[in-house]
Protein backbone atom coordinates (compact mmCIF):
# COMPACT_ATOMS: atom_id res chain seq x y z
CA UNK A 1 0.00 0.00 0.00
CA UNK A 2 1.21 3.52 -0.79
CA UNK A 3 0.86 5.84 2.22
CA UNK A 4 1.00 9.63 1.95
CA UNK A 5 2.37 11.12 5.18
CA UNK A 6 1.60 14.80 5.84
CA UNK A 7 3.01 17.12 8.50
CA UNK A 8 1.16 20.41 8.31
CA UNK A 9 2.46 23.52 10.03
CA UNK A 10 0.95 26.99 10.12
CA UNK A 11 2.61 27.99 6.83
CA UNK A 12 4.14 24.75 5.61
CA UNK A 13 3.41 21.15 4.64
CA UNK A 14 6.03 18.39 4.63
CA UNK A 15 5.22 15.15 2.83
CA UNK A 16 6.52 11.68 2.07
CA UNK A 17 4.98 8.96 -0.08
CA UNK A 18 5.99 5.60 1.38
CA UNK A 19 5.38 2.06 0.12
CA UNK A 20 4.28 0.35 3.33
CA UNK A 21 5.16 -3.11 2.01
CA UNK A 22 8.83 -2.30 1.32
CA UNK A 23 9.04 0.83 3.53
CA UNK A 24 10.73 2.58 0.61
CA UNK A 25 10.31 6.36 0.27
CA UNK A 26 8.88 6.91 -3.21
CA UNK A 27 8.73 10.71 -3.05
CA UNK A 28 9.31 13.52 -0.55
CA UNK A 29 9.28 17.27 -0.33
CA UNK A 30 7.28 20.12 1.07
CA UNK A 31 5.53 23.42 0.66
CA UNK A 32 6.67 26.58 2.44
CA UNK A 33 5.42 30.14 2.87
CA UNK A 34 1.74 29.24 2.44
CA UNK A 35 -0.31 32.42 2.22
CA UNK A 36 2.59 34.56 0.99
CA UNK A 37 3.23 35.71 -2.59
CA UNK A 38 6.47 33.73 -2.85
CA UNK A 39 5.13 30.37 -1.64
CA UNK A 40 6.90 27.39 -3.17
CA UNK A 41 6.89 23.61 -3.53
CA UNK A 42 10.17 21.74 -3.26
CA UNK A 43 10.68 18.04 -3.92
CA UNK A 44 13.45 15.48 -4.31
CA UNK A 45 13.68 13.26 -7.39
CA UNK A 46 14.51 9.54 -7.17
CA UNK A 47 18.07 10.32 -8.36
CA UNK A 48 18.56 12.70 -5.41
CA UNK A 49 18.33 15.94 -7.38
CA UNK A 50 16.01 18.63 -6.07
CA UNK A 51 13.53 21.01 -7.68
CA UNK A 52 11.70 24.09 -6.45
CA UNK A 53 8.53 25.46 -8.01
CA UNK A 54 7.34 28.93 -6.98
CA UNK A 55 3.55 29.16 -7.25
CA UNK A 56 0.77 30.97 -5.33
CA UNK A 57 -0.70 28.83 -2.54
CA UNK A 58 -3.02 31.00 -0.44
CA UNK A 59 -4.09 28.20 1.92
CA UNK A 60 -3.41 24.57 2.81
CA UNK A 61 -5.92 23.10 0.38
CA UNK A 62 -3.97 24.52 -2.56
CA UNK A 63 -0.71 23.32 -0.97
CA UNK A 64 -1.98 19.74 -0.65
CA UNK A 65 -3.42 19.99 -4.17
CA UNK A 66 0.00 20.96 -5.53
CA UNK A 67 1.61 18.05 -3.67
CA UNK A 68 -0.89 15.61 -5.19
CA UNK A 69 -0.34 17.12 -8.63
CA UNK A 70 3.45 16.72 -8.45
CA UNK A 71 3.04 13.12 -7.30
CA UNK A 72 0.98 12.38 -10.43
CA UNK A 73 2.85 14.71 -12.81
CA UNK A 74 3.63 12.95 -16.15
CA UNK A 75 7.31 13.98 -15.90
CA UNK A 76 8.09 14.31 -12.19
CA UNK A 77 5.46 12.05 -10.65
CA UNK A 78 5.81 8.58 -9.15
CA UNK A 79 2.16 7.48 -9.40
CA UNK A 80 -0.32 7.64 -12.24
CA UNK A 81 -3.43 8.61 -10.28
CA UNK A 82 -4.65 9.58 -6.83
CA UNK A 83 -6.27 6.15 -6.58
CA UNK A 84 -2.83 4.65 -5.93
CA UNK A 85 -2.71 6.42 -2.55
CA UNK A 86 -4.12 3.82 -0.20
CA UNK A 87 -4.30 6.03 2.90
CA UNK A 88 -3.04 9.28 4.39
CA UNK A 89 -1.29 9.59 7.75
CA UNK A 90 -1.19 12.92 9.56
CA UNK A 91 1.08 14.12 12.31
CA UNK A 92 -1.09 15.72 15.00
CA UNK A 93 0.81 17.44 17.79
CA UNK A 94 -1.54 17.34 20.78
CA UNK A 95 -4.02 14.68 21.84
CA UNK A 96 -4.25 15.56 25.56
CA UNK A 97 -5.70 12.57 27.46
CA UNK A 98 -8.17 11.90 24.65
CA UNK A 99 -5.75 9.79 22.57
CA UNK A 100 -3.21 7.24 23.78
CA UNK A 101 -2.58 5.73 20.34
CA UNK A 102 -2.96 6.45 16.64
CA UNK A 103 -6.54 6.37 15.34
CA UNK A 104 -8.50 6.32 12.10
CA UNK A 105 -9.93 9.81 11.57
CA UNK A 106 -13.72 10.04 11.93
CA UNK A 107 -16.01 13.02 12.58
CA UNK A 108 -15.82 12.16 16.30
CA UNK A 109 -12.02 12.14 16.21
CA UNK A 110 -12.01 15.49 14.44
CA UNK A 111 -14.12 17.02 17.19
CA UNK A 112 -11.76 15.70 19.86
CA UNK A 113 -8.72 17.07 18.02
CA UNK A 114 -10.43 20.46 17.92
CA UNK A 115 -11.05 20.25 21.67
CA UNK A 116 -7.25 20.25 22.05
CA UNK A 117 -6.90 23.61 20.28
CA UNK A 118 -6.72 25.51 23.57
CA UNK A 119 -3.48 23.78 24.64
CA UNK A 120 -1.93 23.69 21.15
CA UNK A 121 -3.23 26.81 19.38
CA UNK A 122 -0.26 26.99 17.00
CA UNK A 123 -0.14 23.31 16.06
CA UNK A 124 -3.46 21.46 16.11
CA UNK A 125 -5.37 23.94 13.90
CA UNK A 126 -2.56 23.70 11.33
CA UNK A 127 -2.65 19.88 11.52
CA UNK A 128 -6.42 20.04 11.00
CA UNK A 129 -6.04 22.04 7.78
CA UNK A 130 -4.28 19.06 6.24
CA UNK A 131 -7.01 16.67 7.34
CA UNK A 132 -9.69 18.94 5.89
CA UNK A 133 -7.78 19.38 2.62
CA UNK A 134 -7.37 15.62 2.13
CA UNK A 135 -11.04 15.05 3.01
CA UNK A 136 -12.00 17.34 0.15
CA UNK A 137 -9.35 16.35 -2.40
CA UNK A 138 -9.19 12.59 -1.69
CA UNK A 139 -12.64 11.80 -0.30
CA UNK A 140 -12.19 8.05 -0.67
CA UNK A 141 -8.87 7.76 1.14
CA UNK A 142 -8.86 6.62 4.79
CA UNK A 143 -6.95 8.98 7.09
CA UNK A 144 -5.07 8.32 10.33
CA UNK A 145 -4.01 10.73 13.08
CA UNK A 146 -0.68 9.99 14.80
CA UNK A 147 -0.21 12.07 17.94
CA UNK A 148 3.07 13.43 19.31
CA UNK A 149 1.67 13.05 22.81
CA UNK A 150 0.24 9.51 22.57
CA UNK A 151 3.42 7.57 23.43
CA UNK A 152 3.70 9.43 26.74
CA UNK A 153 0.19 8.57 27.96
CA UNK A 154 1.74 5.66 29.88
CA UNK A 155 3.44 8.04 32.33
CA UNK A 156 2.34 7.58 35.96
CA UNK A 157 0.54 10.44 37.69
CA UNK A 158 3.56 11.21 39.86
CA UNK A 159 5.46 12.06 36.66
CA UNK A 160 2.80 13.96 34.74
CA UNK A 161 1.10 15.99 37.47
CA UNK A 162 2.16 19.55 38.34
CA UNK A 163 2.04 20.77 41.94
CA UNK A 164 -0.64 23.32 41.11
CA UNK A 165 -4.16 23.69 42.53
CA UNK A 166 -6.13 20.56 41.60
CA UNK A 167 -8.51 22.65 39.49
CA UNK A 168 -5.66 23.33 37.05
CA UNK A 169 -5.76 19.64 36.13
CA UNK A 170 -9.38 18.70 36.71
CA UNK A 171 -10.90 21.71 34.95
CA UNK A 172 -8.22 22.89 32.52
CA UNK A 173 -6.25 19.72 31.78
CA UNK A 174 -2.93 21.23 32.85
CA UNK A 175 -0.39 18.39 33.22
CA UNK A 176 2.72 17.06 31.53
CA UNK A 177 1.89 15.56 28.12
CA UNK A 178 5.26 15.45 26.40
CA UNK A 179 6.03 15.62 22.69
CA UNK A 180 8.26 14.01 20.04
CA UNK A 181 6.52 10.79 21.06
CA UNK A 182 6.58 9.28 17.57
CA UNK A 183 10.33 9.87 17.39
CA UNK A 184 11.01 8.49 20.89
CA UNK A 185 8.92 5.42 20.08
CA UNK A 186 10.73 4.79 16.80
CA UNK A 187 14.32 5.28 17.95
CA UNK A 188 13.92 3.32 21.20
CA UNK A 189 12.56 0.28 19.34
CA UNK A 190 15.06 0.61 16.53
CA UNK A 191 17.95 0.92 19.01
CA UNK A 192 17.03 -2.42 20.57
CA UNK A 193 16.72 -4.04 17.13
CA UNK A 194 20.12 -2.61 16.19
CA UNK A 195 21.74 -3.86 19.40
CA UNK A 196 19.89 -7.20 19.46
CA UNK A 197 18.21 -6.50 22.80
CA UNK A 198 14.64 -7.32 23.93
CA UNK A 199 12.77 -3.99 23.88
CA UNK A 200 10.36 -4.88 26.67
CA UNK A 201 13.18 -5.64 29.13
CA UNK A 202 15.34 -2.50 28.84
CA UNK A 203 15.78 0.75 30.71
CA UNK A 204 16.21 3.27 27.89
CA UNK A 205 16.75 7.01 27.73
CA UNK A 206 16.16 8.65 24.35
CA UNK A 207 17.64 12.08 23.70
CA UNK A 208 15.88 13.77 20.78
CA UNK A 209 18.03 16.90 20.62
CA UNK A 210 18.08 19.57 17.97
CA UNK A 211 16.51 22.99 17.51
CA UNK A 212 13.70 21.49 19.57
CA UNK A 213 14.62 18.88 22.11
CA UNK A 214 13.24 16.43 24.64
CA UNK A 215 14.46 13.47 26.66
CA UNK A 216 12.32 10.46 27.55
CA UNK A 217 12.71 7.66 30.09
CA UNK A 218 11.40 4.33 28.78
CA UNK A 219 11.00 1.29 30.98
CA UNK A 220 10.05 -2.10 29.56
CA UNK A 221 8.80 -0.53 26.35
CA UNK A 222 6.69 2.32 27.76
CA UNK A 223 7.34 6.00 28.43
CA UNK A 224 7.51 6.75 32.17
CA UNK A 225 8.72 10.36 32.05
CA UNK A 226 9.63 13.01 29.52
CA UNK A 227 11.08 16.51 29.65
CA UNK A 228 8.49 18.52 27.69
CA UNK A 229 5.30 19.43 29.51
CA UNK A 230 1.87 20.89 28.77
CA UNK A 231 3.58 22.58 25.83
CA UNK A 232 6.91 21.99 24.04
CA UNK A 233 8.52 24.86 25.99
CA UNK A 234 9.46 22.96 29.15
CA UNK A 235 12.59 20.92 29.71
CA UNK A 236 15.82 21.24 27.75
CA UNK A 237 17.33 24.46 26.52
CA UNK A 238 16.49 24.58 22.80
CA UNK A 239 17.22 26.69 19.75
CA UNK A 240 14.77 29.47 20.61
CA UNK A 241 12.83 27.97 23.55
CA UNK A 242 13.86 28.63 27.13
CA UNK A 243 13.21 25.20 28.58
CA UNK A 244 12.95 25.08 32.38
CA UNK A 245 12.73 28.51 33.99
CA UNK A 246 11.48 29.83 37.33
CA UNK A 247 7.80 30.82 36.85
CA UNK A 248 8.46 33.73 39.21
CA UNK A 249 11.10 35.02 36.80
CA UNK A 250 8.49 35.09 34.03
CA UNK A 251 6.04 37.03 36.20
CA UNK A 252 8.82 39.49 37.04
CA UNK A 253 9.80 39.93 33.38
CA UNK A 254 6.18 40.33 32.30
CA UNK A 255 5.85 43.25 34.71
CA UNK A 256 9.23 44.82 33.97
CA UNK A 257 8.97 44.44 30.18
CA UNK A 258 5.24 45.20 30.06
CA UNK A 259 4.44 41.89 28.35
CA UNK A 260 0.96 40.43 27.93
CA UNK A 261 0.38 36.67 27.63
CA UNK A 262 1.18 36.63 23.91
CA UNK A 263 4.33 38.64 24.51
CA UNK A 264 5.46 36.24 27.20
CA UNK A 265 4.80 33.24 24.93
CA UNK A 266 6.90 34.87 22.22
CA UNK A 267 9.70 35.51 24.71
CA UNK A 268 9.99 31.89 25.90
CA UNK A 269 9.28 30.24 22.52
CA UNK A 270 10.92 32.48 19.93
CA UNK A 271 13.45 34.73 21.66
CA UNK A 272 15.10 32.49 24.26
CA UNK A 273 17.25 29.36 24.26
CA UNK A 274 20.51 29.35 22.32
CA UNK A 275 19.38 32.36 20.28
CA UNK A 276 18.48 34.34 23.38
CA UNK A 277 21.78 33.73 25.16
CA UNK A 278 24.06 34.24 22.15
CA UNK A 279 22.01 36.83 20.21
CA UNK A 280 23.64 35.20 17.18
CA UNK A 281 21.78 32.11 15.99
CA UNK A 282 19.70 29.12 17.05
CA UNK A 283 21.72 26.80 14.79
CA UNK A 284 24.41 24.81 16.59
CA UNK A 285 26.64 24.86 13.51
CA UNK A 286 26.78 28.65 13.79
CA UNK A 287 27.45 28.37 17.51
CA UNK A 288 30.39 26.02 16.94
CA UNK A 289 31.83 28.48 14.39
CA UNK A 290 31.41 31.34 16.87
CA UNK A 291 33.15 29.34 19.62
CA UNK A 292 36.07 28.67 17.28
CA UNK A 293 36.26 32.44 16.71
CA UNK A 294 36.48 33.03 20.48
CA UNK A 295 32.89 34.10 21.23
CA UNK A 296 32.42 33.60 24.99
CA UNK A 297 28.63 33.76 24.97
CA UNK A 298 28.49 31.08 22.30
CA UNK A 299 30.64 28.89 24.55
CA UNK A 300 28.35 29.64 27.50
CA UNK A 301 25.26 28.71 25.46
CA UNK A 302 26.74 25.36 24.41
CA UNK A 303 27.79 24.64 28.00
CA UNK A 304 24.26 25.40 29.19
CA UNK A 305 22.71 23.31 26.40
CA UNK A 306 24.83 20.26 27.21
CA UNK A 307 24.49 20.68 30.98
CA UNK A 308 20.69 20.44 30.73
CA UNK A 309 21.00 17.24 28.69
CA UNK A 310 23.36 15.72 31.25
CA UNK A 311 21.08 16.69 34.15
CA UNK A 312 18.00 15.11 32.59
CA UNK A 313 19.81 11.90 31.69
CA UNK A 314 21.10 11.69 35.25
CA UNK A 315 17.67 12.34 36.72
CA UNK A 316 15.96 9.79 34.49
CA UNK A 317 18.63 7.19 35.24
CA UNK A 318 17.70 7.61 38.90
CA UNK A 319 13.98 7.38 38.07
CA UNK A 320 14.58 4.15 36.11
CA UNK A 321 16.81 2.66 38.80
CA UNK A 322 19.64 2.33 36.31
CA UNK A 323 20.28 2.57 32.59
CA UNK A 324 20.82 -0.01 29.86
CA UNK A 325 20.65 2.01 26.63
CA UNK A 326 21.13 5.70 25.80
CA UNK A 327 19.96 6.83 22.35
CA UNK A 328 20.92 10.05 20.57
CA UNK A 329 18.71 11.32 17.76
CA UNK A 330 17.53 14.61 16.21
CA UNK A 331 19.63 17.16 14.33
CA UNK A 332 22.20 17.63 17.10
CA UNK A 333 22.06 14.08 18.42
CA UNK A 334 22.71 12.63 14.98
CA UNK A 335 25.35 15.10 13.82
CA UNK A 336 27.12 16.99 16.59
CA UNK A 337 30.10 14.89 17.63
CA UNK A 338 31.38 17.18 20.35
CA UNK A 339 28.08 17.27 22.27
CA UNK A 340 27.73 13.48 22.20
CA UNK A 341 31.30 13.09 23.48
CA UNK A 342 30.97 15.65 26.26
CA UNK A 343 27.68 14.23 27.48
CA UNK A 344 28.93 10.65 27.49
CA UNK A 345 32.23 11.44 29.19
CA UNK A 346 30.45 13.39 31.94
CA UNK A 347 28.23 10.33 32.45
CA UNK A 348 31.11 7.83 32.47
CA UNK A 349 30.33 7.06 36.13
CA UNK A 350 27.16 5.28 34.94
CA UNK A 351 29.31 2.73 33.15
CA UNK A 352 29.57 4.34 29.71
CA UNK A 353 32.82 3.26 28.03
CA UNK A 354 32.84 5.78 25.21
CA UNK A 355 34.45 4.98 21.86
CA UNK A 356 35.91 8.17 20.34
CA UNK A 357 36.63 6.53 17.00
CA UNK A 358 33.08 5.22 16.60
CA UNK A 359 31.82 8.74 17.37
CA UNK A 360 33.42 10.12 14.19
CA UNK A 361 30.26 9.81 12.12
CA UNK A 362 27.15 11.82 11.30
CA UNK A 363 23.61 10.75 10.49
CA UNK A 364 24.29 7.01 10.74
CA UNK A 365 23.19 4.17 12.98
CA UNK A 366 26.24 3.48 15.14
CA UNK A 367 27.15 2.25 18.62
CA UNK A 368 29.29 4.77 20.50
CA UNK A 369 30.44 2.44 23.27
CA UNK A 370 33.14 -0.21 23.42
CA UNK A 371 32.45 -3.93 23.89
CA UNK A 372 31.62 -4.66 27.51
CA UNK A 373 30.31 -1.17 28.27
CA UNK A 374 27.75 -1.40 31.09
CA UNK A 375 25.55 1.19 29.37
CA UNK A 376 25.32 0.98 25.59
CA UNK A 377 25.07 4.26 23.68
CA UNK A 378 23.81 4.46 20.11
CA UNK A 379 22.96 7.02 17.46
CA UNK A 380 19.71 6.24 15.66
CA UNK A 381 18.53 8.72 12.99
CA UNK A 382 14.86 9.33 13.63
CA UNK A 383 12.16 8.49 11.09
CA UNK A 384 8.83 9.81 12.31
CA UNK A 385 7.32 9.58 8.82
CA UNK A 386 8.04 5.85 8.66
CA UNK A 387 6.40 5.37 12.07
CA UNK A 388 3.33 7.31 10.88
CA UNK A 389 3.22 5.20 7.69
CA UNK A 390 3.41 1.98 9.73
CA UNK A 391 0.57 3.05 12.01
CA UNK A 392 -1.49 4.20 9.06
CA UNK A 393 -1.01 0.94 7.16
CA UNK A 394 -1.84 -1.16 10.22
CA UNK A 395 -5.05 0.75 10.95
CA UNK A 396 -6.35 0.97 7.38
CA UNK A 397 -5.34 -2.33 5.77
CA UNK A 398 -8.87 -3.72 6.11
CA UNK A 399 -10.74 -0.50 5.26
CA UNK A 400 -10.30 -0.42 1.48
Amino acid sequence: MKILVLNCGSSSVKYKLIDSDTEKVLAEGGVEKIGLPDSFLKFKRPDGSKETIVTPMPEHKSAVSNILNILTDPKEGVIKSFDEIGAVGHRVVHGMEKFNKSVVITPEVIEKIKECYTVAPLHNPANMTGIEAVTELLPGAPQVAVFDTAFHQTMPAKAYMYALPWEAYSKYGVRRYGFHGTSHRYVSKRACEFLGLPYEKQRIITAHIGNGGSITAIENGVSVDTSMGLTPTEGLMMGTRSGDVDPGALVYLAKEMNLDADGLLKLVNKQSGVMGVTELSSDMRDIEDAIAAGNERAKLALDMYEYRIIKYIGAYTAALGGLDVLVFTGGVGENQLVTRERVCKQLAFLGIDFDEEANKCRGEEVELTKPGSKVRVVVIPTDEELMIARDTAALTKDLK
